[in-house]
């Protein structure tokens, strides 16, 4: 049976196992041998990690061929309209080609949300605002990018869903073994 490990990986922390630079990575939180992360978030990233020591289950999480839906929290600078979110919802042109549809709506600050170390900078007259987003790709800081070119720059990113695993009951810094879901 295939080992699945969800982690809520904290700010700061590289989605790999080593560094030469001393940096934290997911070894100083999961000792368990012979698995890896299926994709990435970076080290400004928070949230939902899956590994795995299945490489055919890692490729079917990762791929964005399999087209698996990842969702993320994402505080963002600016008061979002339908003016803003429309464009992410029918996709927006990045600078290494088009980003495929959003799924995107306001939503209140997460609930049990924890504080991030450090907090993110916040300007006296300059409001901020939650959003869920969904996609089914996976680029290097593409909700990033995807929300920097309708004028909401991220501040905060959490990665809340991946296909049928959440971030449900998991503080940062903390993994559990699941049962792989039946396809």
């Amino acid at each position: 049976m295939p080992r699945v490990i969800l982690f809520n990986k904290p700010y700061g922390v590289l989605c790999q196992f080593t560094d030469t630079a001393g940096r934290r990575t997911l070894k100083d939180y999961i000792d368990v041998p012979d698995v890896y992360a299926a994709g990435r978030l970076d080290a400004d990233s928070e949230g939902l990690v899956v590994l795995t020591d299945d490489g055919v289950l890692q490729a079917r999480i990762a791929d964005p061929r399999h087209k698996l839906p990842k969702t993320y929290w994402v505080q963002v600078e600016g008061t979002p309209d339908m003016a803003s979110l429309e464009p992410l919802r029918r996709g927006v042109l990045l600078n290494d080609g088009p980003a495929g549809p959003a799924e995107v709506r306001v939503m209140p600050e997460p609930p049990g949300l924890w504080p991030r170390v450090p907090p993110i900078r916040e300007r006296r007259h300059i409001p901020t605002a939650w959003l869920e987003l969904t996609l089914t790709e996976g680029r290097n800081r593409q909700v990033r990018r995807m929300t920097a070119s309708v004028g909401l720059p991220t501040l905060r990113l959490i990665r809340a869903r991946i296909g049928p695993w959440t971030l449900d009951g998991l503080a940062p810094g903390q993994w559990r073994a699941v049962a792989e879901p039946r396809q």
